[in-house]
């Protein structure tokens, strides 16, 4: 994968100047160290960095079809290639390179945009219509590959990552209230919404077509459950077995391929270890690397369970200790990737993990994001068939008021969002406040509840899971931004999209089944997985939070938190954060990351944005 950036001027056709699209490419680098490329035409530039992948000699971008009619930028990998490749030269198509996502051009001759119904991949790209003067930008079913966008002065502007974006002149830099409201409230952002105010994230499973001026956005994938009394309850266990163990393995061979060495990562964890195991079990004749992260603190220590599948897959084994002391060293490079504050430190760590990946000479990495959201893997799908169904008191009533409101109807997700909006609240200022109607991120659902009415408790769910917490959090924060921050394209078995489409067919009782989560998972991993990684009890990889920074006496952090910069900076109000900051550092007092809100990491880490991306104060 690479990365993208562009303009089109809607209404006139001025020159777009080269040395601007540079500057804008250039803002990520990392994500393609080993080339630049572009494209240029009366009131359009396109703007390219590639990370060698796949046909390293011809794979160059932009990329056009054989009348050079279409020019394509892509980020992105298509996995089912050589399968729509070989159906398209039956058709009479003329293939210039041997790159994988030159079948986007001709999929687009062929079908028009109804060429993402074909594609099985990670993708965002741009493709430009010559005659029609047409251009489509599309983001991945799941949203693993970034797209940003925005218009400004009649033109449209978009790039892999908002930096490239702030890189044109009169682009405005102002917050989005409802941004910070969303990672207070939620697990993080949720697109389109973005932390920078007019700079829009472009929904997983969507498209834009620019054309005559007018910009549209539309929808051509969504993880859409069956209605609960459409659900095959009579298929056998077995056979749900069989049919995930079919679609991993196609999956995971999908994503050996490529034109440089593929490793893994391994946790220590089911899902890391699945993966190792499917890898292992499909190509044994090679010795792959694995990637893992240690501790010296043994409570969160996991490289008994690391290396013991490292042994049994015979892959050549990396650690790296991490030591949680370096945290705040690393504070700053996170928020630069991310682009976003933060509520957990744990990024610092996944960039030691793509540290390492790189500096032993690799590019792909294979990783176990969406096995907990797909397979019920968190506490939360187990929890939902004990909680108690009415709450006649006046906080519960309001409470499963506002879930109506989000859900559409009453169901727990995460936290008693009535009830966190008091402390929210008592965290800003009073200037904020006299907005926060406006803001308020529980007043607009960020989802289409329809895809929620009628569904079985574990797939409503799972359903919010990929919503609120996959893209945007999971697959951006923590995925994408750490892993190019190093060079290094992570790849998704779990996320591929025939492996989804089996998930939606296996019945809710064999995902939570005797009150254990990702049962399904679990008789799968039995063919590839020793017993004493499936059976052990779930761990929640946390990192050290704010308390931990804290009490280390750091300037630089003491400053960030001072009451005079929370005061003069106007968003927070400074007395209460006064007060958090006398709790936190309590020597008794602790934060459990996996239930609790760690409210001063996102105070620290958004005023650690405001600088980094030199945001104005109120």
């Amino acid at each position: 994968m690479c990365g993208i950036a562009g303009i089109y001027h809607l209404m006139e056709t001025p020159p777009v100047e080269r040395a601007l699209l540079k500057k804008m490419v250039d803002t990520f680098t990392y994500r393609g160290p080993d080339d630049d490329g572009f494209y240029l035409e009366a009131g359009l530039g396109l703007g390219f960095r590639r990370l060698s992948i796949i046909d390293l000699s011809g794979g160059d971008q932009p990329i056009s079809n054989e009348d050079d009619s279409l020019v394509l930028i892509c980020n992105g990998e298509i996995y089912n290639y050589q399968e729509l490749k070989a159906d398209l030269i039956k058709q009479g198509h003329r293939f210039k390179t041997a790159c994988d996502i030159e079948v986007i051009l001709h999929l687009y001759e062929q079908h028009g945009v109804e060429l993402l119904q074909h594609l099985n991949g990670q993708f965002a790209f741009a493709l430009y219509d010559k005659n029609k003067k047409r251009l489509l930008l599309a983001r991945d079913h799941v949203g693993i590959a970034p797209l940003f966008y925005t218009v400004s002065q009649q033109r449209f502007i978009f790039g892999s990552e908002i930096k490239a974006i702030l890189e044109v002149p009169n682009v405005q830099r102002h917050v989005d209230l409802t941004g910070l409201d969303q990672i207070l409230t939620l697990p993080g952002l949720v697109s389109p919404t973005t932390m920078f105010q007019n700079i829009h994230a472009l929904k997983p499973g969507h498209f834009i077509l620019v054309e005559q001026g007018d910009v549209k956005v539309r929808e051509y994938w969504d993880l859409n459950y069956l209605l609960e009394s459409e659900l095959d309850n009579r298929v056998s266990e077995q056979e749900c077995i069989e049919r995930l163990d079919a679609a991993m393995r196609k999956a995971v061979n999908y994503r050996l391929h490529a034109d440089v060495p593929v490793g893994f990562y391994l946790s220590g964890g089911l899902d890391s270890s699945l993966i190792a195991g499917l890898v292992h079990d499909l190509s044994p004749e090679k010795q792959h690397h694995s990637f893992s992260i240690c501790f010296n603190e043994k409570a969160i220590d996991e490289r008994y369970y690391q290396q013991l599948m490292a042994k049994q897959v015979n892959s050549i084994h990396h650690e790296t200790i991490f030591d949680s002391e370096h945290i705040s060293e690393r504070l700053q490079h996170m928020i630069f990737h991310a682009e976003t504050p933060l509520k957990e430190s744990y990024n610092s760590c996944s960039l030691a993990l793509s540290a390492l990946v790189k500096k032993q000479g690799l590019k792909v990495v294979l990783t176990g994001e969406g096995a907990d959201e797909l397979f019920a893997g968190y506490v939360g799908y187990r929890l939902d068939g004990t909680r108690e169904k009415d709450d006649f008191s006046l906080e519960g009533m309001l409470e499963t008021q506002l879930q109506e409101e989000c859900w559409g109807e009453p169901f727990f997700y995460e936290k008693n969002y009535h009830g966190f909006k008091d402390t929210k609240r008592a965290l800003y200022s009073q200037s904020v406040l006299e907005q926060a109607d406006d803001f308020e991120c529980t007043r607009h659902t960020p989802v289409d509840v329809s895809k929620l009415r009628g569904r079985h408790p574990i797939h409503k769910r799972s359903y919010l899971d990929f919503k609120l917490r996959m893209s945007d959090h999971l697959l951006a924060d923590h995925g994408d931004r750490v892993a190019y921050a190093n060079s290094v394209e992570a790849r998704y078995p779990f996320l591929d999209i025939d492996v989804i489409a089996c998930a939606k067919t296996i019945p809710p009782k064999f995902l939570v089944k005797n009150m254990q989560e990702k049962y399904i998972l679990k008789q799968v991993a039995k063919r590839y997985v020793p017993d004493e990684v499936i059976n052990r009890t779930k761990f929640s990889f946390v990192a050290p939070g704010s308390p931990n920074l804290l009490r280390k006496n750091n300037e630089w952090l003491d400053d960030l938190l001072s009451y005079e910069r929370i005061k003069r900076q106007g968003y927070f109000n400074p007395d209460v954060v006064e007060r958090l900051k006398k709790i936190y550092r309590a020597d008794d007092f602790n934060i459990n990351q996996t239930f609790d809100d760690d409210l001063l990491m996102v105070v620290l880490t958004f005023n650690i944005w405001l600088d980094v991306f030199k945001l104005s104060e109120r």
